[in-house]
């Protein structure tokens, strides 16, 4: 399983050995419905076994595809899914990714991997992470306006105290029962051991929240550079806040046990938190373009942000989410060309520029089309 980041797409933008195969899918993450979704799955590859047939033999075609069917018999994988599910092949990699967010079902094969869709979700606005924390376990979120998931701890991130601490762990043999953190309802914590003692318990407690600190801020918060909502009981934040050094993590938090509130309400909390941040962070963004395009130095007209990004000038680039425009953007001549007889699915010029602009060093920005500068379906803020 591979994290989603900017640096993980950046190694798959480049050439690759031919074919290449994207597979995308909308998943569930719960009994019943996602007992459908290793069916729906094996459909699929047979799509895309049908269109390898056209131009590779059938000997290659088993090669290519032996990692995706051994994906399909993986009961553990398809117990673990979140809302969306994409694979990338080819005849020297594979590359899985879960999304917390569901995706348009399809299946490519060509020259070079389908990436529009991990794009735009990279570049969504809208994204945050929640670390749930007490002073045994942690858990990390990552959500959005509509959803919550789990993600997938990095290796190097530590689940439990005991992982953190290991052998330098005081009084090893202490057993600490916090009937306010995982599983309870209270606040008072209970000591059994050799004295019950405090001090030590409290040391290790630093430790390891200063531990979680620094392995969350090196794996996930600076990779993706999503702000962090600390979720935890009223006391955890304040020991948390006193040796954090993580410069994501938003100062207005969720006081509550995450293991004692429902993924829903958990999602309902953070978004409280996110979205007055995120509105200032849209008025901000549009006074920023209004400003550009009165002296000359933004366009919401296609060809001319087509240009623009093909010669890198663009610093930031405003794209309507859930609108294609059918058509490509040839880099060659700095042109827009298809149009109406495109496949909008696979052919999106909105793509094609957030692509681009994110490779070349511009942020991008997926934002819904009430929220948009302008009604074109993107916008742009030139370097110069």
């Amino acid at each position: 399983m591979t994290s989603l980041t900017k640096e993980s797409l950046t190694e798959l933008v480049g050439p690759q050995s031919a074919p290449c195969l994207s597979l995308y899918q909308p998943t569930h993450r719960r009994h019943p419905e996602n007992q459908q979704d290793p069916i729906r799955f094996r459909n699929l590859v047979q799509e895309l076994e049908a269109s390898l047939l056209q131009a590779y033999p059938e000997s290659a075609t088993r090669l290519l595809l032996k990692p995706f069917h051994a994906l399909a018999n993986d009961h553990d994988f398809w117990n673990q899914t979140l809302d969306g599910l994409a694979l990338l092949g080819t005849p020297d990699l594979f590359r899985v990714f879960r999304l917390p967010r569901p995706v348009t079902e399809l299946v490519v094969v060509a020259d070079s991997f389908h990436l529009k869709p991990l794009w735009q979700f990279l570049q969504s606005i809208e994204r945050y992470h929640v670390l749930g924390l007490s002073r045994h376990k942690i858990q990390l979120f990552e959500g959005n306006r509509d959803a919550l998931g789990e993600v997938e701890l990095a290796a190097g991130v530590p689940r439990t105290i005991t992982d953190a601490l290991g052998s330098e762990l005081t009084e090893p043999h202490l057993t600490v029962t916090s009937h306010g953190g995982v599983g309870g309802s209270g606040n008072a914590t209970m000591h059994h051991g050799h004295g019950g003692k405090t001090d030590e318990v409290d040391i290790d407690a630093n430790r390891f929240f200063r531990s979680i600190d620094r392995a969350v801020l090196e794996h996930h918060s600076r990779p993706t550079g999503l702000p962090l909502i600390l979720a935890a009981l009223p006391e955890h934040h304040h020991r948390f806040r006193s040796v954090s050094q993580n410069p994501f993590l938003l100062s207005e938090g969720i006081t509550v046990n995450p293991d004692a509130v429902t993924n829903e309400k958990l999602q309902t909390l953070a978004w409280q938190v996110v979205e007055p941040q995120y509105e200032a962070r849209i008025a901000t963004l549009k006074n920023d373009f209004e400003q550009a395009s009165a002296t000359g130095r933004g366009s919401d007209n296609l060809q001319q942000i087509a240009e623009a990004a093909a010669s890198g000038r663009i610093a930031t680039l405003f794209i309507e989410a859930d609108r294609p425009i059918a058509g490509h953007l040839d880099e060659g001549t700095k042109k827009v060309v298809g149009g109406a007889l495109s496949n909008p699915r696979v052919d999106d010029v909105l793509d094609d520029l957030g692509d681009l602009v994110g490779k070349k060093g511009g942020e991008v920005f997926v934002i819904p089309a009430a929220k948009m500068p302008t009604r074109k379906g993107a916008a742009a803020i030139y370097r110069y």
